[in-house]
C-alpha cells in the first residue's frame, strides 16, 4: 500500500536526513553501552528502546535512508544524553516529558505506516498530547508500586506525603505544559513540510478491513439499560431519586454554610440535567441506563464531598472507578466519533482499549492537577476547599481505580455506546456539510 498522506510523509528518504539519523542512533549506541558498562541498566534499556523505535522503518523498508525526521529524533535524544551523560537531570521536567511527546509522535506515525491503524495529522497531535499527560500518570503510579511491592525509593523517599505529593503535582504541571507545547510545535512542523511523502511501499501483515463490510442488514445495538435487570422506567424513576436527593444536599449545604457541599451538590445536580439536554439539543440517544450511570457517578461524589469520603474510607475509590468509567465512555464516543466520520481515521477494535486507557489516565491527571491547585488556593485563602487531595498515597490509588473504571468500560460498556459515538459523527458531519 502506497502512503500518499501528510502523516506518512514524516518517513523521509532525504541523504542529509538519513545521515543525520544514523549519527544520532550511533551517539544513542555508544551511550547504551555506555550505561551498561556504569551499570544503569535501566538507562541502557530505555536507550536501546529508543533506537529500536527510530530504525523501524529503515528495517521494514529494508532502506537505510528511510529514517523519521533527524530534529524529532533530537528531542527525544536530548534529555536521554544528559540524564545518562551526565548523570543529572534539568532544571524542570519539561525537556523529558517534550521527548515523550515527540517519541509518541514517532510511534504514531510508524503505527499508521505499518498497522491497519490510520490518521491524520490533527488526529495525531491529539493523541500525542494524552499520551504525555498518560505516560506523566502512568510513570509515578509505577513508580509508587515499586516502592510499596519491592522497597524502593523511587518516590516514597522518606519525605511527608505532601511534600512528595507537592513535587509530583509539579510534575504533572510540567508534563501538561510539554504535552501541549510539543503538539502546537509539532502542527507547525506539520503544516511547513510541503514536500511529497516517499514513494516506497509497505504492506501491513494485515490489510485494513472495513467492520461489516459488504453488510446489508443493521444489527441493534444493546441498550445498556438491558443487562442491569431494572425495568427502564424504574432506572428513570431512579435517576429523579437522586436528583431530588441532591437538591436535598444542596440546601443542607446552604443551611450550614458548607462551600464543598454546596459546590460540589450543584456541579452534580447540573451534570445530571446534562443527558437531556444533549437528547434534546444534538439528538444524542441517552437510554435510561446511560443516564443512570451519569447520575450515579456525579450522585455518589456529591455525597462523598458532604462527608462520605471522610467517614468511609474505599468511598473516594468507589466514586473514582465510577467517574472514571463515565471519562471512559466519553473517551470511546469520540474516538468511534471520529472513526466513523473521517476516512483518514481508523482505530482497530483491538487498539481502541489502549485509546480509552490513555485518555482516562490524561484526564486523571489534569484531574489531580485541578485538585492540587484548587486545594493549594485554598490554603492560601483560608477557606475550605472545594476539592482536596491527602497525599501521594491517596493520588496514585485515586488514578489506579480510575484505570479500573477504563477496564470495566473497555470490556464491558463500549457495545452500549454505540448509538451515541454514531450519533456524534452524524453531527460531525452535519458541522461539516455546513462548513
Amino acid at each position: 500500500m502506497e502512503r500518499t498522506d501528510e502523516l506518512g510523509a514524516l518517513l523521509s528518504e532525504t541523504g542529509p536526513n538519513a545521515v543525520a539519523g544514523w549519527v544520532l542512533v550511533c551517539v544513542l549506541v555508544l551511550t547504551a553501552v555506555l550505561t551498561f558498562l556504569q551499570g544503569a541498566f535501566d538507562w541502557t534499556f530505555i536507550v536501546l528502546l529508543v533506537v529500536a523505535i527510530v530504525l523501524v522503518p529503515s528495517v521494514a523498508f529494508r532502506d537505510p535512508r528511510v529514517m523519521p525526521p533527524w530534529e524529532l529524533i533530537v528531542i527525544v535524544a536530548v534529555p536521554i544524553l544528559w540524564r545518562a551523560l551526565l548523570g543529572r537531570a534539568f532544571l524542570t521536567d519539561v525537556p523529558a516529558y517534550l521527548a515523550v511527546a515527540a517519541l509518541a509522535l514517532l510511534i504514531a506515525v510508524e503505527l499508521h505506516q505499518f498497522t491497519a491503524l490510520r490518521m491524520n495529522h490533527t488526529f495525531a497531535i491529539a493523541l500525542v498530547v494524552l499520551t504525555t499527560l498518560a505516560v506523566a500518570g502512568i510513570w509515578n503510579v509505577l513508580q509508587w508500586v515499586a516502592d510499596v511491592v519491592f522497597g524502593t525509593s523511587f518516590l516514597l523517599d522518606g519525605r511527608s506525603q505532601d511534600a512528595i505529593n507537592a513535587d509530583v503535582m509539579i510534575e504533572f504541571g510540567y508534563a501538561g505544559i510539554a504535552g501541549i507545547g510539543g503538539g502546537l510545535l509539532f502542527d507547525l512542523y506539520f503544516r511547513s513540510r510541503n514536500q511529497l511523502p516517499t514513494d516506497r511501499t509497505y504492506v501491513p501483515p494485515k490489510p485494513r478491513v472495513e467492520p461489516d463490510a459488504g453488510s446489508t442488514v443493521q444489527t441493534p445495538s444493546p441498550k445498556l439499560r438491558d443487562p442491569l435487570g431494572i425495568p427502564p422506567r424504574r432506572q428513570r424513576q431512579a435517576s429523579r431519586a437522586m436528583q431530588i436527593i441532591l437538591v436535598g444536599v444542596l440546601l443542607w449545604g446552604i443551611y450550614v454554610r458548607d462551600l464543598p457541599t454546596i459546590a460540589n451538590a450543584a456541579v452534580a445536580l447540573v451534570i445530571t440535567f446534562v443527558p437531556a439536554l444533549l437528547e434534546r439539543e444534538y439528538d444524542l440517544p441517552m437510554d435510561a441506563g446511560l443516564v443512570l450511570w451519569i447520575t450515579t457517578a456525579v450522585f455518589l461524589h456529591a455525597l462523598g464531598s458532604a462527608g462520605l469520603y471522610d467517614a468511609i474510607d474505599p468511598w473516594d475509590h468507589l466514586t473514582h472507578a465510577l467517574s472514571a468509567s463515565v471519562v471512559a465512555a466519553t473517551g470511546y464516543a469520540i474516538f468511534r466519533a471520529v472513526h466513523v466520520h473521517t476516512d483518514h481515521v481508523f482505530i482497530p477494535p483491538k487498539v481502541m482499549g489502549v485509546f480509552i486507557l490513555i485518555f482516562v489516565f490524561a484526564a486523571g491527571v489534569v484531574w489531580e492537577i485541578l485538585e492540587f491547585v484548587i486545594d493549594q488556593s485554598a490554603i492560601a485563602l483560608d477557606l475550605d476547599a472545594v476539592l482536596a487531595q491527602y497525599g501521594i498515597h491517596d493520588t496514585i490509588v485515586d488514578l489506579i481505580f480510575n484505570a479500573v473504571g477504563a477496564i470495566i468500560v473497555t470490556l464491558w460498556g463500549t457495545a452500549y455506546l454505540t448509538d451515541v459515538a454514531d450519533s456524534i459523527s452524524q453531527r460531525f458531519d452535519r458541522w461539516a456539510e455546513t462548513e
